[in-house]
């Protein structure tokens, strides 16, 4: 039997992609990276207004390299809003997702 993807063209399946995300229970908000501060912090602009210095987490930095203008998962801190941490960046395809979905708003 031959599989069809979304294009109609035989034998190519569909890649599916698993895009995590933000949980609102736990206070999560998408961003875009404005600059880079340096010492593992990094000027994100919220989807919720709110520009925010973050830090990225220990766990992400030398696993994980962020740069100006990729898409990131932040949690705010609850003592400072306008600080928080970033724990998770999107890639090229998962930012395409989010977009066709409407978590993202495109300027």
């Amino acid at each position: 039997m031959n599989r069809r993807n979304s294009r109609g063209r035989p034998g190519e399946s569909e890649v599916i992609t698993r895009v995590r995300t933000p949980n609102k229970k736990d206070r999560e908000v998408l961003g875009t990276v404005i600059s880079m501060l340096g010492a593992s912090r990094v000027v994100v602009r919220c989807m919720d207004g709110v520009t925010r210095m973050c830090r990225i987490r220990g766990k992400m930095k030398k696993r994980v390299w962020v740069r100006e203008g990729d898409v990131v998962i932040v949690v705010p801190w609850e003592i400072q809003d306008e600080k928080g941490d970033v724990t998770w960046r999107y890639t090229g395809p998962q930012v395409s997702w989010l977009e066709r979905k409407g978590y993202l708003k495109s300027p």
